[in-house]
């Protein structure tokens, strides 16, 4: 069966029954290499008591896979045409992904940048590509197309140069041209919409976000289980260990819980304008659910004896993401849905202090009881939220049964 060449232009925003395509499920696969890489050597450098230097590598690396993820996911929602050249040019970015995958431990252990500059540069120049064609097939969105298009490109160039000083600058100076380059990247699609914006699809962005928050929260389900295996293998199952893995499993349902109960779609409808500060926020999201897989490793290690850490540090490589997690959905989605949000602000403030105050216990509780009070406290404001809800729909038809409705 041939595979036609289709004309690109903007998909509806209304399409009815609007879902992840296969390709889009396969490209996303490639990351899960990608997350996978960051978060171990990120669990390594906690486990070595090296968080200073793992954590702005963290930061740094996994904004270059968060960035190009998310590109290409908008770039999908407005202009996916699943013909031949939309999906070779796919394939090209899943085989940047897979070599700034590779790159992974040679810039957290040596600082060498190489691969993961080369896989973003192929990542970049197939988006580049896309947006050209979109310029070229679609005369509406032309020049928003080409600033995309311009910018990008520019910007990738910008990153090249920083390969070329980076080796020779101290880690701070380093930090700070990543910043702006950052920046610079983020400002790109700022300034290519003020010619137009494109036609992206609230609930099938919504449902991207979603999957790839379940990715995420796989890597910490790979993460831990890899500390599992290892301590079966060695002989040193015990209570405190199934403690560990069945809270460590709890607290990742939970937080898939927390996530979902935000309905991200309907208020992407209907404040479109602010998707901006949704989608690029959404950083901090992922981001924490990343160190959190890197966190549960080092917790279950510890029980091993390999970790350098002490137990309170421990401790806070789990609580730290969570608390992050909890306070950026509160600050993304409240201005999203406004008073619609399920999980109240003080609901999410509270907790988070609650589970920054936990990892304090640590030096008299093991690190099974750590895991399992912060897994508590996610499940007391999933319980909060629940009966909320429940009392707001019951207000709701009592009022509606007085009116006659």
């Amino acid at each position: 069966m041939s595979l036609p060449v289709i004309r690109m232009r903007h998909r509806d925003i209304d399409e009815k029954h609007r879902a992840s395509t296969p390709l889009e499920l396969l490209f996303d696969l490639t990351f899960v290499v990608a997350v996978q890489a960051v978060v171990t050597q990120l669990a390594h450098g906690i486990e070595a008591d090296e968080l200073a230097e793992a954590l702005p590598n963290f930061v740094m690396v996994f904004f270059a896979i968060w960035w190009a993820w998310l590109t290409f996911t908008w770039f999908a929602s407005a202009y996916d045409t699943d013909d031949v050249p939309y999906r070779l040019l796919t394939m090209l970015q899943m085989g940047g992904v897979l070599v700034l995958a590779a790159g992974v431990p040679a810039a957290f252990n040596n600082g060498d940048f190489l691969l993961i500059t080369v896989g973003y540069f192929i990542m970049r120049l197939a988006l580049v590509a896309q947006w050209l064609r979109a310029a070229i097939q679609d005369p509406e969105g032309r020049a928003t197309a080409l600033r995309y298009a311009a910018g990008i490109a520019f910007v990738q160039a910008l990153w090249i140069g920083r390969l070329l000083l980076v080796g020779n600058l101290p880690l701070p100076a380093q930090i700070g041209i990543f910043g702006f380059l950052a920046a610079c990247e983020l400002a790109v699609p700022l300034w290519a919409e003020r010619r137009g914006y494109t036609r992206w699809h609230p609930h099938h962005i919504a449902e991207r976000y979603g999957l790839f928050t379940i990715i995420l929260l796989g890597e910490s389900v790979l993460a831990a289980t890899v500390g599992v295996q290892a301590i079966v293998t060695a002989g040193d199952a015990s209570g405190e260990f199934v403690l560990l893995a069945a809270s460590g499993l709890a607290l990742l349902f939970g937080i898939w819980w927390v996530y979902y109960l935000e309905p991200a779609g309907e208020g992407l409808e209907k404040r479109r304008q602010r998707s901006f500060v949704w989608g690029f926020g959404h950083y901090f999201v992922f981001a924490a659910l990343a160190a959190l897989g890197a966190g549960l490793e080092v917790a279950v290690q510890s029980l091993s004896h390999e970790a350098e850490v002490d137990g309170t540090t421990v401790a806070y490589s789990v609580a730290i993401p969570v608390a992050v997690f909890l306070v950026a959905m509160q600050v993304l989605y409240r201005p999203l849905l406004g008073s619609d949000t399920a999980i109240r602000p003080a609901t999410s403030l509270v907790g988070a202090a609650a589970v920054l105050v936990i990892p304090l216990l640590a030096p008299v509780v093991s690190f099974g009881i750590t895991v399992l009070l912060i897994t508590l406290v996610i499940a007391a404001i999933i319980t909060v939220t629940v009966l909320q809800q429940r009392s707001r729909a019951a207000k709701t038809i009592d009022e509606g049964a007085r009116h006659g409705f």
